[in-house]
């Protein structure tokens, strides 16, 4: 009997050439795969708008920060209003003990009264002594001394009536007013203590923040950069707002402006201070408050490349580029600025339209070719 050779879909080629065929065509395949280069993904860059933002710890305060101190010493009698509450300017807070100022009051009324009395007794003489000097039965002398004693009368009234006047203030004082609208602090002390002039600690203090000051320093040379880059510019500018970062991350509704600058600059840190104002017309913030003022530099027409796309060689940056012919270059690129997770790249180190590789770089040198990947689909060559 004939042996039968061993075919494949009864066609009578023999198995061993058509695994041979099949291998060639994955060769081929390869071999093109290979022709077009590494599949790694590539960006086309844009001229878009980006900012840098830069933050400096801020102190709060209210445009109103009113220590309440007493004008007169005694004892603290009566607080009319509690911590936090919201009082209108004129409105009492605290009384100190007035009985000390009415019994000096009632004396100097006294005083007043008797300067008075004397007054008219001076005025009396001098009128009784006027005919007599008309007709020479007295002399001049006589008249002069009158006269200065009703000159000496009424100066000491007028002293009297000044002390009296004094005493009603500080009878006045014992009642301590609000001078401002604003939110009440806390009470160092309570009824029953003694209250002096001379204490070193007030005894509230009255903030009215309807509009607040934050504070902030920055060094010298931020400083320097801020002032230069207030102006607008056709490349870069420092927005004229501000933000307030709150303690617990959330950005302050209402945007703010720099008003004022500090004269000096610490000598001891090299810093200087400077002063936003933000409306608060819902006293969320209050004197002492923390928080980080935002700035931000606007670029409107800026290149902006992942961080990932780069590659460090001591203080220089790298990344690599697509030719026509879809090789790479690598070049070098001077960062300007950080935008979120993304550098600004310095103006004349990329143009719009240039293409970049954002990942696989270990793998690239000069020359390599790439099959770009670009938005989640395979470019061609022709794109």
């Amino acid at each position: 009997m004939k042996k039968k050779t061993n075919t494949l879909f009864g066609t009578g080629f023999p198995l061993l050439f058509v695994l041979l065929l099949a291998l060639s065509v994955t060769a081929c395949k390869e071999k093109e795969e290979e022709d077009e280069g590494i599949p790694l993904p590539v960006i086309t860059l844009e001229e878009e708008s980006a900012s840098e933002k830069t933050h400096y710890l801020g102190l709060v305060e209210g445009v109103e920060d009113v220590e309440i101190r007493p004008q007169v010493d005694g004892i603290l009698e009566e607080i009319f209003v509690d911590e936090g509450d919201f009082v209108k300017k004129g409105q009492p807070l605290f009384k100190v003990n007035q009985q000390p100022y009415l019994e000096d009051l009632k004396n100097a009324q006294a005083n007043v009264a008797l300067e008075q009395a004397k007054l008219r007794k001076a005025k009396t003489e001098l009128d009784r002594l006027q005919p007599l000097i008309d007709n020479e039965v007295i002399s001049e002398v006589q008249q002069k001394t009158a006269q200065a004693d009703y000159e000496v009368a009424k100066s000491s009234l007028d002293r009297a009536e000044a002390m009296a006047a004094n005493m009603r203030i500080k009878m006045e004082f014992t009642t301590i007013k609000a001078p401002v609208n604003g939110f009440v602090g806390r009470f160092p002390k309570s009824v029953g203590n003694v209250v002096k002039q001379t204490d070193s600690e007030p005894l509230t203090v009255l903030s009215n923040v309807n509009d607040v000051y934050v504070y902030f320093s920055m060094s010298e040379s931020d400083y320097l950069y801020y002032e230069r880059m207030k102006k607008d510019s056709t490349s870069r500018r420092i927005s004229s707002d501000v933000k307030l970062v709150l303690a617990d991350g959330s950005i302050y509704d209402h945007a703010g402006v720099v008003d004022a600058t500090s004269g000096q600059i610490n000598r001891s840190t090299g810093s200087i201070t400077l002063r936003a104002k933000f409306h608060n017309p819902d006293t969320l913030l209050r004197s002492g408050n923390t928080g980080k003022i935002l700035m931000e530099q606007i670029y409107p027409k800026a290149i902006l490349i992942p961080q990932g796309a780069t590659t460090s060689v001591q203080d220089k940056r790298f990344i690599y580029t697509l030719k026509e012919d879809n090789t790479v270059e690598r070049k070098e690129v001077e960062i300007e600025g950080r935008s979120g997770k993304q550098y600004i790249v310095k103006s004349g180190s990329l143009s719009p339209g240039d293409r970049l590789v954002i990942s696989g770089l270990d793998n690239l040198t000069d020359g390599v070719k790439v099959k770009p990947i670009q938005q989640g689909r395979l470019l061609s060559t022709n794109e």
